[in-house]
């Protein structure tokens, strides 16, 4: 009996340390999906923006794909992760104290992009607190991958389209095909060529960072092979961008037609842009460390402090979290409504004005007032005019989301814009380079004409705080024109009539500064 029940005692240990570790396994995942669906819930807006973006934009469809990605990436590293168990660690939540200010600070400037990262960072301090150093650190690779869900990085498409303009430009000087080059339109003797922001390589390059990620995690085990694999699949985008660019205006000078080589570009693209893949592919096994073993670690017990521990970081986590959307709450409720009546804009003597229609994806925003106005002129055209005003103490938020939904009609997803020549710069004019579309966008900041950048964004989000004396007002003007019908000379010919209308109302700046100043809360 003496030596047996030694013996007892081991075995009943043995089958202990499976079920200890099950239950310290089990109160990581309820801590983990309570802090998850709670910071949800302080972050639903950022959260359905993303998703609303990863269905309208092209160049975003494939984080659709990122949590199963996510799911495979830790299922890979069964092997890494057995026997680790959560060393929870409360007290890193309180670096979201820092990240709870600039969330604030990005959502006064109404920068969308900014308060997701900041979400995800968020997210990625409460897997941090619950799981610990150790744990963390065995599945960072999967985790940092979640950024992914951010559609960020549409700021870059003037960048990549100024690259790309530089790069054919000299191209053709190379290859020797005489080219006329002013911005973004390229003209050879077979026709002209856009730089439209479709054909600034955005969505090849998020893809090829977002898959050259991945395959570094999958196939390599050093940093160094892994960054260096990483900065080649940002690099190789680009460039690659450039030739197949490059390619097809060099392919209308062969061809004789500018058209005939632009009709299926978006086809070449993504062929272009499959073989560059499998290049980056080629070009990386010979350096792969997938077949390596990994390290082996201990296998640490877990007890019901680690419960305690991962419940206390979850609550820490998101509490902290929670402080700057409530502040954004108190500061938008402070913002009155807009108070005044909103009047139609005064038509020339050879138009008539009559009650109008909203846009199709236009509605009035929170906090402020829209009126519409259809403009008849005796030459027969007719123009929509959609006006709408915010609050003196609104944010750029609002304003740039009403924007957005003017500038993107249904049917048409890539437009581009210029100011209106001649003229001081009050209009500009968005067109669709791929659909016949055209409409011209005002905006008035402070009662004067603006495109909107950072410097307004920070005035608005001072106005915001401490209080504005004229109303954001946006103004979009639409020729009611059946587009279905109308080829590239025609969108050109009514693009030249608005320009003109508009020349013709030059008075509306000073009636939109009167309506502005009007506000009073």
């Amino acid at each position: 009996m003496s030596i047996a029940e030694p013996m007892d005692e081991i075995e009943d240990d043995q089958d202990s340390e499976p079920s200890g570790a099950w239950d310290a396994m089990r109160g990581t995942a309820v801590s983990l999906l309570i802090g998850i669906l709670l910071l949800g819930l302080v972050f639903r807006m950022e959260a359905t923006a993303a998703v609303q973006t990863w269905w309208d934009s092209t160049a975003y469809n494939h984080c659709i794909m990122v949590v199963p990605i996510v799911l495979y990436l830790l299922w890979d590293r069964r092997d890494t992760l057995r026997g680790l168990a959560a060393r929870p660690v409360p007290w890193v939540a309180l670096a979201g104290v820092p990240l709870a200010g600039a969330w604030l600070i990005a959502e006064r400037l109404g920068i969308m992009e900014g308060r997701q990262l900041l979400a995800m960072s968020f997210l990625e301090l409460l897997f941090l607190g619950v799981m610990g150093w150790k744990l963390w650190t065995a599945m960072s690779g999967p985790l940092l991958y979640l950024y992914f869900l951010v559609p960020f990085g549409e700021f870059l498409t003037p960048r990549l389209q100024d690259l790309t303009a530089v790069f054919v430009r000299h191209g053709l000087e190379i290859v020797n095909i005489p080219a006329y080059v002013d911005g973004y339109t390229i003209e050879i003797a077979e026709g002209p060529f856009f730089i439209a922001q479709a054909c600034a390589g955005l969505r090849f390059l998020i893809a090829a960072i977002a898959f050259g990620v991945l395959y570094a995690l999958l196939m390599y085990r050093s940093p160094i092979r892994r960054a260096a694999f990483i900065l080649v699949s940002i690099i190789v985008p680009i460039i690659a961008n450039g030739f197949r660019a490059l390619g097809i205006v060099s392919l209308g000078h062969i061809l004789g037609s500018a058209e005939a080589a632009a009709a299926d570009h978006v086809l070449y693209g993504w062929m272009f842009f499959s073989l560059v893949i499998l290049l980056l592919l080629a070009c990386g096994l010979p350096f792969r460390e997938d077949g390596r073993p990994e390290p082996a670690r201990p296998a640490p017990m877990g007890d019901g402090s680690h419960v305690l521990g991962g419940i206390f970081a979850t609550g820490l986590a998101v509490l902290i979290a929670g402080i700057s959307p409530v502040a954004a709450m108190l500061l938008d409720r402070s913002a009155s409504v807009v108070s005044q009546r909103l009047v139609a804009l005064d038509p020339d003597a050879s138009c008539t004005s009559a009650p109008g229609t909203p846009p199709v994806r236009a509605r009035p925003p929170a906090g402020g007032k829209a009126i519409d106005q259809r403009i008849t002129c005796a030459d027969g055209s007719a123009y929509d005019v959609h006006i709408v005003a915010f609050s003196p103490r609104s944010t750029a938020g609002p304003v740039m989301a009403e924007r957005r939904r003017l500038d993107h009609p249904p049917g048409v997803e890539e437009t581009s814009e210029h100011w209106m020549e001649p003229g001081p710069h009050v209009w500009r004019i968005l067109v669709g380079t791929e659909e016949h579309y055209a409409m011209a966008l005002g905006l008035w900041i402070d009662g004067q004409p603006t495109m909107a950048g950072l410097p307004v964004r920070a005035a608005m989000a001072w106005n915001s705080l401490l209080g504005g004396t004229t109303a954001p007002i946006l103004v979009s003007v639409t020729p009611v024109v059946d587009w279905a019908h109308k080829d590239g000379a025609g969108q050109q010919a009514i693009e030249a009539k608005l320009s003109a209308f508009l020349l013709a109302h030059a008075g509306w700046e000073a009636q939109l500064r009167v309506m502005a100043e009007a506000s009073h809360m």
